[in-house]
């Protein structure tokens, strides 16, 4: 997994063309699964909803804006939190959500404090995977989720093959020219066939005291959301 010094330099550098990129290379697919893991996660009506890897806000954005009273972001690179602050303000949701610079490996929450858990694509991006698994149970309530929306490599030959040709070149190509960043669109790729596969991920989750572990797929295996329980 990349180092954090590396996640927040990259990030802080394509943050002012982040969102618009992110929704133009995914074709706006990426609002749609969001939409998705919004709904799993308002099965449980949670009141506090912790977003790991916030970013620019999206995910934090749309958790309230469906009726979480209480959200706060984290993320590390202040370039991504700058643009979501912004945006939150522009929307009036000062009051529902709160956005703060923190390490998500170790976090300054205090013990089952949060109804859920959720990264929505970022938790490929954390340097020491599992340590931030067991900060994300540290942190929940007895009967709370965990949420973990994240892209993922589809299965399907030919379909598979489409995929690589899109992710490890013509990403990178329009993102690095829009961005002026191309490394961090080769980073992208990289990252997400480096995450585990899901299998292994699943069971991840199951070491670290998660129960009632599930995996939902969505877009022909481009995306999986995974979910689980704190007992």
């Amino acid at each position: 997994m990349a180092k954090k010094s590396y996640i927040v330099s990259l990030f802080d550098d394509i943050a002012p063309t982040y969102d618009r990129l992110n929704h133009l290379l995914s074709l706006n697919i990426d609002r749609r699964w969001r939409r998705k893991a919004v709904a799993q996660i308002l099965c449980s009506k949670p009141q506090t909803v912790l977003d790991i890897a916030c970013g620019t806000g999206d995910f934090s954005i749309m958790l309230a804006q469906q009726g979480v009273p209480h959200v706060i972001g984290v993320d590390i690179s202040e370039g991504m939190m700058r643009i979501g602050r912004e945006k939150i303000q522009s929307l009036g949701l000062s009051q529902k959500i709160t956005m703060q610079s923190d390490d998500c490996e170790a976090l300054s929450l205090p013990s089952e404090s949060v109804d859920a858990v959720s990264v929505a694509f970022g938790v490929r991006n954390l340097e020491h995977l599992e340590q931030g698994l067991q900060e994300m149970y540290r942190v929940i309530r007895p009967g709370g989720t965990v949420n973990i929306l994240e892209l993922s490599v589809p299965r399907d030959g030919l379909f598979l093959k489409i995929y690589k040709l899109y992710f490890f070149h013509i990403l990178p190509f329009f993102g690095g020219l829009i961005s002026g960043n191309r490394e961090a669109y080769n980073y992208l790729p990289h990252s997400v066939m480096n995450f585990p596969k899901p299998g292994r991920f699943i069971q991840m989750l199951s070491l670290t005291g998660f129960e009632e572990v599930k995996m939902r797929t969505f877009s022909f295996g481009l995306c999986r959301l995974f979910t689980g329980i704190r007992p």
